[in-house]
């Protein structure tokens, strides 16, 4: 979740957003490591963009399919590297803007190389602090959007990060982690 919290501090001061995989690697690289995120076949369809030092987002690759890939920060003390569905990435556009997601758009992001910590809270938190139930995500699918679809999974502070769980619960933008090891 961290690639998330990256794009977030992007939006929110993009003097702070510096990535240090942007600057640090090249484009091949950035490519390498975002497609890691996602299965075979939807990697290699998947647009492939860069959060640059100034925030701003740059298309490093651009794709045949609904997906689009974020390389991995290299910032974070895990591999982090995210791609996401249209629908998804509506969700994430909606976060960054601390908007309402938009209704009826359920999305895929998959982050099968990992994710590093991240509040399972707070929806804006970059560290942990007393009380934002930082946890650890490992390899995941996440399903956002699905409104009352999360029901009946666990919606804990603090939950098993081995079983499926809702991050965020009691926000406008919590979702389903699925953990796949």
């Amino acid at each position: 979740m961290m690639v998330l919290g990256l794009l977030a501090t992007a939006a929110a001061s993009p003097a702070v957003a510096q990535q240090p995989a942007a600057g640090a690697m090249s484009d091949d690289d950035i490519v390498r490591s975002a497609l890691s995120a996602a299965p075979e076949a939807v990697a290699k369809g998947a647009t492939v963009v860069a959060v640059e030092a100034d925030g701003k987002i740059r298309t490093v690759r651009k794709g045949t399919n609904a997906f689009t890939c974020v390389a991995d920060n290299p910032g974070t003390p895990s591999p982090d590297p995210m791609c996401g569905d249209q629908n998804a990435m509506l969700w994430v556009k909606a976060w960054l803007a601390r908007k309402k997601p938009p209704s009826g758009k359920v999305g895929i992001m998959y982050m099968l190389s990992g994710g590093s910590d991240a509040s399972n809270t707070d929806p804006y938190a970059t560290k942990p602090s007393p009380g934002n139930n930082w946890i650890e995500t490992g390899p995941h699918v996440m399903v956002v959007g699905a409104g009352r679809a999360v029901a009946g999974h666990p919606k804990l502070p603090k939950p098993d990060t081995a079983q499926p769980y809702v991050m965020w619960a009691g926000t406008p933008y919590e979702h389903l982690m699925i953990p796949i090891k």
